[in-house]
């Protein structure tokens, strides 16, 4: 065979070779233009959705697809056999769960037949304010086995919160409520009652290392007020025991104050009631750092000061 010959042999075959490569790419093209990709919305049961793209129109085979399996209480609508149709919807549901179709095409079907079987449901954000009720607090400052009397330091006062709500309702009638959110507006304050122990005036008495009342509180009606109250003592004064009134500090007698209550001033404080005082004191005794809300009380020892501390107590104020 002649060499010109051979040159047109294969010259001719690759043209048929790169034709047959032509032709193939034409029919996958084709068929990919005629595989339409569709975006599928996909409605599960618990209102939850998502959308998918596939050129796949069966439903089992998007399902499959998108590893979306069901469980034993659900159905998919349209059914596992049936093309996606016009709404491009896949709609999860439970079984016993109602369903509400949004497009079918129906035939031999009125219209007044159609809006009789259609279920209208609606949800709307409902926000409300609601009380929050108030806490009562009982603080029982009185001595074993004295008779007591009350008094409400604090009054209780309600709170207020909002509530917002998810509300479903069908038919003009309300099916059900979630809450979507509570947000507090106002704090409630608790209500404060204090139980301490009852004081009887008597017409007589003398001071005080016995208990015995003061002969100067007789008839009259005493100031309860809560007082921040310490301890003072000798080492504290730097051995002094004299007190601002030119008396000598006496334990279970003296108490330092502000200017609102002068020297000669006597003070019940029923948390002392079991002291050798019977919780009786005179005020004999000021001070740069005692203010009017503020009681210093004299004691024997710096260890005794140490462990009473600071400690707000009811006093009750004779003038």
């Amino acid at each position: 065979m002649k060499t010109y010959d051979k040159l047109s042999i294969r010259i001719i075959r690759k043209i048929a070779f790169v034709s047959i490569i032509f032709v193939c790419i034409f029919a996958i093209g084709v068929m990919a233009a005629k595989s339409e990709v569709n975006s599928v919305k996909i409605v599960f049961a618990d209102d939850c959705e998502t959308t998918v793209m596939t050129a796949k129109t069966k439903i089992a085979d998007i399902l499959e697809e998108n590893h979306i399996i069901l469980e034993s209480n659900e159905e998919v609508y349209p059914d596992f056999n049936s093309n996606i149709d016009l709404t491009k919807t896949i709609t999860i549901t439970k079984t016993s769960q109602e369903r509400k179709i949004i497009a079918e095409e129906v035939e031999s079907v009125s219209t007044e037949e159609i809006l009789g079987n259609y279920v209208t449901v609606t949800e709307k954000i409902v926000i409300e304010q609601v009380e929050i009720p108030y806490e009562t607090v009982t603080k029982d400052v009185s001595s074993s086995g004295t008779e007591t009397t009350n008094k409400v330091l604090q009054e209780g006062e309600n709170g207020i919160k909002e509530i917002k709500y998810k509300v479903k309702i069908q038919d003009n009638e309300e099916k059900a409520r979630e809450v979507i959110s509570e947000t507090i507006i106002k704090e409630p304050v608790e209500k404060i009652i204090q139980i301490s122990s009852k004081v009887v005036a008597r017409s007589s008495g003398t001071r005080n290392a016995s208990g015995a009342i003061p002969a100067s509180t007789a008839g009259k009606t005493p100031t309860v007020v809560t007082l921040n109250t310490s301890a003072y003592c000798a080492a504290s004064c730097g051995g002094n025991t004299r007190t601002a009134s030119g008396a000598t500090a006496a334990s279970w007698y003296t108490v330092a104050a502000g200017r609102a209550y002068p020297a000669g001033t006597v003070i019940y404080i029923p948390y002392f009631a079991n002291k050798p005082n019977g919780g009786w004191f005179v005020v004999q005794d000021t001070g740069g750092a005692i203010t009017n809300n503020h009681l210093d009380i004299w004691m024997d020892s710096m260890s005794e000061c140490l462990s009473f501390g600071r400690r707000n107590l009811e006093c009750h104020i004779y003038r």
